[in-house]
């Protein structure tokens, strides 16, 4: 067995990142702009000074022993080294602005790694996105980042990525966080409320299985190799579920809910299931149905909006539902 090694550059001070993205970035645009930027213009884009930008010039002339030449208009690559002048449009920079919002508000993903990547993305923005680019860069996460489950979604996706099997010690989230140990074929790696979840293969179930990312208290990177299945089709795995967990004992049930009006114009505005169907009643309420399995995360949903949703069918769950919110009741006395 052998420890996943961390790729060249992580770790690396965020200072030395950002140079290294600005120096790609002023080859990228001199090469794309010939005679566009000036020594100022470059100072006034990336916002650092004139002398920072000489020294970004010296680096790309002595370090890279690439020749980038001034003119009254600015400078240019007599012979531009083979990098591909790339431009996003609008839709494409569009998603990925949107993609790097959700990434900065979901734990698991290396700040530095995702600013340094961004900075790389200004040579192919539109104009008009760089200021909304330079803005992401300076606000906070809204969540902290855990470096446990930075390296643990890194050591997945490598065994993804080459197909190796890992060795992990996993938390169950029943019988009091039992350990164990497990190897498991990686399949998909999924974020899902604010969690991120791995779909394998378990050796010691002999069975394809969800793992909740945060559980694994430790993983290991295989020297054995696996393949996933042809056949494998994640839609087939997932089912008719609500989310992720499934629940193979039990069968989909006619699923039928009374919102208020403000809780039913919340629900309907959103896609949550490929089954549900919503109805507008005459006094504002909002009928919704759905055929599913009934699991946990399905009932924690409807606990959700409260007294603001009524259960009308099936009976266990509505009988469910009500013993919890009996439960509260009690609990606040």
């Amino acid at each position: 067995m052998s420890k996943i090694n961390k790729p060249p550059g992580l770790g690396r001070p965020h200072h030395e990142t950002r140079r290294l993205s600005r120096i790609l970035q002023i080859l990228y645009l001199v090469a794309a702009n010939p005679h566009c930027y000036s020594r100022q213009n470059l100072a006034e884009r990336f916002n650092v000074s004139v002398r920072t930008i000489q020294k970004d010039l010296d680096v790309i002339r002595h370090g890279l022993r690439l020749e980038i030449m001034p003119s009254s208009h600015g400078y240019h690559l007599p012979t531009p080294p083979g990098m591909s002048h790339v431009k996003f449009n609008f839709g494409e920079a569009l998603a990925l602005l949107l993609a790097v919002q959700t990434a900065r508000c979901n734990s698991g993903i290396y700040s530095v790694e995702l600013d340094s990547a961004v900075a790389r993305l200004e040579s192919l923005f539109p104009s008009e996105f760089i200021p909304h680019l330079k803005q992401l860069q300076q606000c906070e996460r809204r969540h902290a980042s855990g470096k446990n489950r930075q390296e643990l979604l890194e050591l997945l996706h490598q065994a993804l990525l080459q197909g190796c099997k890992v060795s992990i010690v996993y938390r169950t989230g029943s019988r009091g966080g039992e350990k164990n140990h497990r190897t498991v074929h990686p399949y998909r790696i999924m974020p899902f409320v604010r969690s991120w979840h791995l779909i394998a293969h378990c050796e010691m179930r002999w069975k394809v299985l969800t793992f909740k990312v945060d559980r694994i208290d430790h993983a290991e990177l295989l020297d054995e190799r696996y393949q996933i299945p042809a056949n494998f089709n994640l839609e087939d795995y997932v089912g008719d579920a609500w989310g992720l967990m499934r629940c193979e004992n039990k069968e989909p049930a006619e699923v039928e809910l009374i919102s208020e009006p403000e809780a039913g114009r919340w629900v309907a505005e959103e896609h949550w299931h490929k089954s549900q169907r919503v109805a507008y009643l005459p006094e504002g309420c909002v009928r919704f149905q759905l055929f599913l399995p009934v699991t946990p995360d399905f009932v924690g949903w409807i606990l959700y909006y409260g007294s603001r949703v009524q259960v009308i069918r099936p009976l266990e769950l509505r009988d469910r539902v009500k013993e919890d919110h009996q439960r509260a009741a009690e609990l606040y006395g």
